[in-house]
Formats: C-alpha cells, sequence, structure tokens
C-alpha cells in the first residue's frame, strides 16, 4: 500500500507536532486513529465517508425531554439512551416542528413544514383520527425513504405510522409506508390508544363521545314523551309520527356507534406490508413483535446498506408495559413505559453490534414532540415530564411541547461525549441522511431543513436555522431567531393557550390545549423571551427591561412576512371531509363490518 493513500490525513497539534494519522477501514474513508505522540486527543480527526452508512433512526412517542437521565432525570433509569449520548453527540436545542404527533412526523419524513403540505389543521382535528379516513401524507410528498431508495438503500419503517392509509377504497393504500419510498412496514397504520387495550377509554374521543351519548339520551327521551303522549292522548298523532322519530333514533345512534363504538377494531390493526396480521392488535405481545422486526430487519440487510426507522409505541397512553418492568420505576407505570423503551433502545444497539456493523451505522434518537401534561388517571400522572420548560404536547409554541431529546452516534465518525447547545430541527434529518446516502434534495419544493453532518462534526460553530417558525395547527404561535453574532435565542409568542385552570400550566380541562378560538390569548406586542437567559420563558421582556425590544420584533415581524410569502395553498389533508371515518375506507381483515383476524399467534416471540 503507497504511503500517500494509508496516510489518508493528520492532524497537528498547537505546537506544530504530528499528533496522529488515520489509516482507512475497509468500509470507512477515516475510522481508526493510531495515535503516535501519546496525546489525548490524536483520535479526533473526521472525515466524509465513502461509502453509504446504515442508517438507524429510533423515535419515541410522546417522551418529555425531561424524562431521560442524559437530560437531566436521576429518578428514571436510561441506562442505553444515556450511553448513547455517552458515545455520540447530545442535542439541547432539538426541536420539533409540532406539539403534536401526525404534523411533527410528517416534518420529520419530508424535511418541511407541515403547512406546506396540507398537513396541519385550521380545525379541531390536528392528527389523523382514523384508518378510515381519506386525509395523509400526500403522494407528491417526498420521504427521506424514497430518496434513500433511490440511493439504493432497503428501506424500512417498524412501529408506529400515523399518516393515512387509504384515498378512495379500502386498499389503495396512497398514504401507505409503501406507497411513500419504505420497501417494508411492520407496525400499525395509526396511533397507539386508549381503546386499544380492553377495558380503557376511548381517548382522544372521550369529550366528543360524551356528547354524542348526551344527544343520544335527548332523542331517546323525545321518542318516549311523544309515545307516551299519544298512549294518554295528550298528542292528536298517527302512530307514523313516533315511528318515524323512533327510526331517526336508531340512526343517529347507528351512525356513531358504528364508527366510535368499535374503536378498537377499526383503529387498533397490526400490518406487514400490506396485510393487516392482528385486528384488533394484542398489546400483550405487540412489544416482542416490534423488536422481533427490528431486529430481523438489521440482520436480513447487514450485507447492503439500509435505513430502518424505529418508530416506537412507548410513550403513548395506555402505556401497556410488559411484566418484567411493570413496577420497576419510581414513577409508577409511565416511568415504567420509559424504562421498558430503554430496554428496547439497548436490544436494537446490540443487534447492531453484534452483527458487526457498529462502525458503521449512525444511530439517532429523539422524541416526535413533548410529553402531555394533561395525560392522567386520578392522581396519577400518565404523561412525561419536560424538565425546565413550559407547556407541553399540544401547545403551540411553549418550549415544553417542541422542545425533544436528539442524539446522534456514528463511531470515529462523529465525536463523542459532545454536547451541541445550537438550534436544530427534526426536520434536520432529511437533508443530513440525504447527503450521507449521496442523494440530492428535491429541487422543485422548499426543505426547510439543514443537514447537520457539518455542525456535528464541529466543522463549523453555528446551526444554518436562522428562524424556526412554531405552528399550531395552521396558525403560526410563535417564533426564534438565532441571533448568531450576539448569541442571543430570541422567542416571540404571538399566540398562546389559555391555561386551564388559570395559571395551571396546561390545559387539564380539555385534554389538549386549543390553537384557535376562545382558548387563546392574542398578544401584540408578542412576548419576547430570550431563551439563553430565560430558557423557561418565565418573564417575559419589555421595551422597558429589553433596549433591543421593538428591534428583534421587527425583525422577526420580517422573517414571519418573508417565510409566509413561501407558502403556497395546497389541498387540506386535515379537513372535516378527509378525517370522518367511512366504512368504505375502513381496512379490514375479513369481510367488512366482521373484521377480526389473528396472524400471529404462532409467530409471536418471548422478549429477551
Amino acid at each position: 500500500m503507497e504511503t500517500s493513500e494509508s496516510l489518508s490525513t493528520f492532524r497537528w497539534g498547537k505546537e506544530g507536532r504530528w499528533r496522529g494519522i488515520c489509516l482507512p477501514f475497509p468500509r470507512l474513508f477515516t475510522v481508526t486513529c493510531l495515535a503516535l505522540s501519546g496525546l489525548p486527543n490524536a483520535c479526533g480527526v473526521f472525515a466524509i465517508p465513502d461509502i453509504k452508512p446504515n442508517i438507524v433512526l429510533m423515535l419515541a412517542d410522546d417522551l418529555g425531554i425531561g424524562d431521560i437521565g442524559c437530560y437531566g432525570n436521576n429518578t428514571i433509569r436510561t441506562p442505553n439512551i444515556d450511553q448513547l449520548a455517552k458515545e455520540g453527540v447530545k442535542l439541547t436545542q432539538h426541536i420539533a416542528t409540532a406539539s403534536i404527533c401526525t404534523p411533527s412526523r410528517t416534518a420529520f419524513l419530508t424535511g418541511r413544514y407541515p403547512i406546506r403540505s396540507g398537513m396541519a389543521s385550521s380545525n379541531v382535528f390536528r392528527t389523523m383520527y382514523w384508518n378510515a379516513g381519506s386525509g395523509g401524507l400526500p403522494v407528491n410528498e417526498t420521504t427521506f425513504a424514497k430518496v434513500l431508495h433511490q440511493q439504493g438503500y432497503t428501506t424500512g419503517l417498524v412501529g408506529k405510522w400515523h399518516q393515512g392509509v387509504n384515498c378512495d377504497s379500502a386498499k389503495d393504500h396512497c398514504h401507505h409506508p409503501l406507497n411513500h419510498g419504505f420497501d417494508y412496514f411492520y407496525g400499525i397504520p395509526f396511533s397507539l390508544l386508549n381503546s386499544c387495550q380492553e377495558n380503557k377509554g376511548s381517548e382522544p374521543y372521550v369529550a366528543f363521545l360524551t356528547k354524542l351519548w348526551f344527544y343520544t339520551q335527548l332523542v331517546a327521551l323525545a321518542i318516549l314523551t311523544v309515545t307516551i303522549g299519544k298512549l294518554i292522548g295528550l298528542f292528536s298523532i298517527t302512530w307514523k309520527t313516533p315511528l318515524f322519530l323512533a327510526l331517526l333514533g336508531f340512526l343517529f345512534f347507528a351512525s356513531w356507534y358504528s364508527s366510535y363504538g368499535f374503536v378498537r377494531y377499526w383503529n387498533c390493526i397490526l400490518m406487514r406490508n400490506h396485510d393487516i396480521t392482528e385486528q384488533p392488535m394484542k398489546l400483550e405481545r405487540t412489544t416482542s413483535l416490534i423488536l422481533r422486526e427490528a431486529v430481523s430487519f438489521i440482520r436480513s440487510n447487514k450485507h447492503r446498506p439500509f435505513l430502518l426507522f424505529v418508530s416506537f409505541l412507548h410513550v403513548h397512553t395506555p402505556l401497556f408495559t410488559t411484566e418484567r418492568f411493570i413496577g420497576k420505576s419510581q414513577h409508577g407505570i409511565y416511568g415504567d413505559n420509559v424504562e421498558e423503551m430503554d430496554w428496547l433502545v439497548g436490544q436494537i444497539l446490540d443487534a447492531i453490534d453484534k452483527e458487526g456493523l457498529r462502525n458503521n451505522t449512525l444511530a439517532y434518537f429523539a422524541s416526535d414532540h413533548g410529553g402531555q401534561l394533561e395525560a392522567q388517571e386520578g392522581s396519577i400522572q400518565l404523561g412525561g415530564w419536560n424538565g425546565i420548560y413550559k407547556g407541553g404536547k399540544g401547545m403551540g409554541g411553549w418550549e415544553g411541547g417542541i422542545r425533544v431529546p436528539g442524539i446522534f452516534r456514528w463511531p470515529g465518525m462523529l465525536p463523542a461525549n459532545t454536547v451541541l447547545d445550537e438550534p436544530t430541527s427534526l426536520m434536520d434529518i432529511y437533508p443530513t441522511i440525504t447527503h450521507l446516502a449521496g442523494g440530492i434534495l428535491p429541487q422543485d419544493r422548499i426543505i426547510d431543513g439543514k443537514n447537520l453532518f457539518p455542525l456535528l462534526q464541529q466543522k463549523i460553530k453555528h446551526s444554518e436555522h436562522d428562524f424556526m417558525f412554531h405552528y399550531c395547527g395552521s396558525y403560526l404561535h410563535a417564533v426564534r431567531w438565532h441571533q448568531k453574532d450576539t448569541g442571543a435565542l430570541w422567542k416571540a409568542h404571538y399566540v398562546t393557550p389559555i391555561f386551564h385552570p388559570k395559571d395551571a400550566g396546561a390545559c387539564y380541562g380539555k385534554g389538549l390545549c386549543p390553537c384557535y378560538g376562545e382558548g387563546v390569548t392574542h398578544h401584540d406586542p408578542p412576548l419576547l423571551f430570550d431563551l439563553s437567559r430565560d430558557p423557561s420563558e418565565a418573564v417575559p421582556l419589555s421595551a422597558q427591561t429589553e433596549p433591543m425590544f421593538h428591534a428583534v420584533i421587527k425583525q422577526m415581524e420580517k422573517a414571519v412576512e418573508e417565510h409566509r410569502r413561501t407558502l403556497t395553498p395546497v389541498p387540506q389533508q386535515m379537513s372535516f371531509f378527509n378525517i370522518i371515518w367511512k366504512p368504505w375506507l375502513q381496512p379490514c381483515c375479513g369481510t367488512f363490518p366482521l373484521c377480526w383476524c389473528d396472524k400471529e399467534s404462532t409467530s409471536s416471540v418471548p422478549m429477551g
């Protein structure tokens, strides 16, 4: 081997001494350093890979940034996630584009604000509500899976999708993962719900169901009153009138109970590619099945570049936890569920190591948004903890709902035990892994994410993000501005939810805070914070307390105007028509409405 090829990279110390050389691994251009001088930093050399790395993305559901040990929690045990942070780069300002599931995941998959694809709602329906709705991730959107598939990657999704299923028929699967670049899908096309566990409530439908039952009782009372009036001669009407009213009442009851009364069968299903394997799913074995599929995908594709997106069902309610983890944490069933998820992370990372893929795999862990503070059962807290940050899931721009954990690991290519305190976004995953795969970003649309790799490798000092826009549905609630020359991190809130009870820090009387209407407060001038000094958003600044107040507000308003000029009208995927349950779109294992099957009973494996 020629010397010029072997000594591919070297680094000089402050005194001009040669600190180390890098010899290429068989599968990496610059990975292992041989320290010649004995200096502790001799191996701090990182380069661009000349081959395509495997990519494993792990995304938790509803996990609070304060629920993990490496982010300050000292009572919930998360040794595997903590170890991942020690071996890689931990982000302290990792921002979700939305504070609720569907739009946040849309942004993650596409690298774009969800309002650009019609996945941001202007009504009360802010996520996909049914497998049998017609809305979903538009077919003209290009996901990172599609880009990597075009680059020769085998792409797989294991876990939660929540981006819709069908458009016009029960089997067109226009919104399905396999129609968005994934070669393999195993998981739930919808989301985990309380309804998926027997004898649990039907959130997020509880309030609406209560109203429907109330109206049904009113209709029944009216029919009963008319019938009794006819019998005692109070009303001079024919029997056709109460019979007609009874028929209308029955149709009203049947119309809503056929959907809401069978939520577990309609929404809680497990699929492998286009086929339903469980309807309804059996939660007692779902965790082992998800783990089995993730590990199997790694083993099956170890000889070629692959993308695996593990979209955990943890730690969304109903927090179903296997017996080995129940009662093990100090924080009840929620803490148990977090610790089980951490174990799953460890099992997936172990599988990568056992197949000899550790040094050629970029591993990433994050949450889709912050924890839900309103998730409670009596006095028991079922939602996550968002640390020092105000607010939580569903709360527009408050930091607790959008600041999430973010960890990258790639041994030899990214520094270990490193903390990165720069604004980053879940949208950044798209351009980052596109770059690593040798792909090209779509040129026919705006990509809002930024390639993080130079920042992760510490080749640049600052994030490429200047402004970030924080939506609640389709309503702009807040804007942040990273003023790099001063180090300030400004955040302006134009709209904030009204907490219930007042000053409670959440909307406990409503389940989730609203985005518009009487449930929000509009601020003019906006509430202004400098997160570099006040990360908890505790004390708003004013013209009297901040000399730059008016200049900052003016600059942010200019950025908002420029951002809005980039938006174009698109079909609204969350419209009432697209959201409502449509029986002809219902995925069904069997003949509708007799939808039931269990194809996993002989294939389930015990958890290791």
